[in-house]
């Protein structure tokens, strides 16, 4: 049964999400500005890995007392599959994205049993001139670059305790409040540690379905909630409904995309009655496919 809270309704149900592998690299430069330009080009075409080949994004950015160079940083994440998958993602992503950027740096940004290449592959761009120096526990690579050198750390942690797929559909009759109303959720998001909303803007308005007519095709347009099908399929939206929009969450623990969760779920209740919102729901498959169920009324 749904309950209503502050004029919106949450539906009586729960979003279904996976398990994942995920991985934290922390990105330094001379100014916030360049680490955070290296941060969001290494984690550009990360939105799903249905076709990017990992899901990635900007988990916060850090002082230079929180970096191990002690200049500004930033702390991005990657999802995929397996450890083995995120390999050639690391591999691309630090030596076409961070190895190129202006004064950058790049270091492990997670601690963990298990750990994958960082920059293993990397090092092989100096043509023999790089270095390794060994510090505690961990190996970093000097790499010659024409305004000095790139530092890498040589491997990074993995954890395979990840989750992929968080995520809450927001329904409303005024576009423009609508996505008013999700940036405040995705801002609410964002301020919760180790999780990342990997579509643009941490947003998604082609919500998906398991499956389609073409061949090939994994996933669809979710008819169900798609305003001008309204009449043509079995709609899940009311004569009202204008738009839906989705966030979807990945994070490290469990417990992270709960809290993400929670905060967006908070952040639209507050105040998205005003701005046209009227429903919160979520996307499942029935609880067959993934592993970890989030119950929207467990999160209010």
């Amino acid at each position: 049964m749904s309950k209503t809270v502050n004029g919106v309704e949450i539906d009586d149900t729960f979003a279904e999400a996976f398990g994942m592998s995920g991985t934290g690299i922390i990105i330094t430069a001379d100014t916030l500005k360049w680490a955070r330009i290296a941060a969001t080009v290494a984690t550009g075409f990360g939105t799903s890995v249905i076709g990017c080949g990992a899901e990635c994004g900007i988990d916060k950015e850090l002082t230079p007392d929180e970096t191990p160079d002690g200049r500004p940083g930033v702390r991005i994440l990657m999802f995929g599959f397996s450890p083995d998958a995120l390999v050639p993602q690391i591999r691309n992503r630090i030596g076409q994205c961070v190895l190129t950027s202006p004064g950058s740096a790049c270091y492990s940004g997670l601690k963990a049993a298990q750990s994958l290449g960082l920059g293993k592959a990397p090092r092989y761009f100096g043509d023999g001139y790089q270095t390794a120096k060994k510090l505690g526990d961990s190996r970093y690579w000097r790499v010659p670059v024409m305004d000095g050198e790139f530092v890498v750390e040589e491997e990074t942690g993995v954890t395979t305790e990840a989750v992929g797929g968080g995520n809450m559909l927001i329904l409303g009759t005024d576009r423009a409040g609508l996505l008013e109303t999700t940036e405040a959720a995705v801002d609410a998001i964002a301020k919760i540690d180790d999780v990342i909303t990997p579509f643009p803007g941490g947003i998604v308005r082609s919500g998906s379905k398991v499956g389609a007519k073409y061949a090939g095709m994994f996933a669809s347009s979710n008819d169900a909630f798609c305003p001008t099908l309204r009449g043509t399929v079995k709609s899940e939206l009311g004569p009202d409904t204008l738009a839906v929009l989705e966030i979807v969450i990945d994070g490290l623990t469990s417990k992270a995309v709960a809290d993400a969760m929670r905060a967006g779920l908070k952040a639209v209740t507050d105040t998205g009655a005003k701005r046209g919102v009227t429903r919160i729901t979520a996307g499942n498959y029935g609880g067959k496919l993934g592993q970890h169920h989030y119950h929207l009324k467990d999160l209010i």
